[in-house]
């Protein structure tokens, strides 16, 4: 199903805040930095960060497995019982993401690149 979790995502209020934030701890700048993206590769360890535009979503971390068929593992993820978070969409250069909450403030999602 995965190739295992490669991407951790952060959705924060303020995006500049957590910018500076974290290009301090990471030492290095952002390898894309856009107004709803701003994200680093660190040893083949995806990290980004983005804007909470209307205030209704997960904030912290959501760890992202990457999958070939987006679609099928979304539907084995519901069919095991998680909860539907974030439904597939597509997301800056093609990438499809969604989300899924698999107990009470327990949030995992999958990425398929294009």
């Amino acid at each position: 199903m995965t190739a295992g979790l490669q991407t951790i995502l952060y959705t924060v209020n303020d995006l500049e805040a957590a910018k500076a934030v974290f290009h301090a701890m990471l030492g290095v700048a952002p390898i894309a930095d856009a107004p709803y993206y701003v994200g680093w590769n660190i040893d083949g360890q995806d990290i980004g960060l983005i804007p909470n535009k209307d205030g209704a979503g997960v904030l912290g971390p959501v760890a992202y497995a990457h999958v070939t068929d987006i679609r099928k593992s979304f539907e084995a993820l519901l069919e095991a019982g998680a909860i539907e978070k974030e439904a597939v969409h597509v997301v800056g250069g093609g990438r499809l993401v969604a989300s899924v909450e698999f107990e009470p403030g327990n949030v995992v999602g999958i990425l398929q690149n294009p």
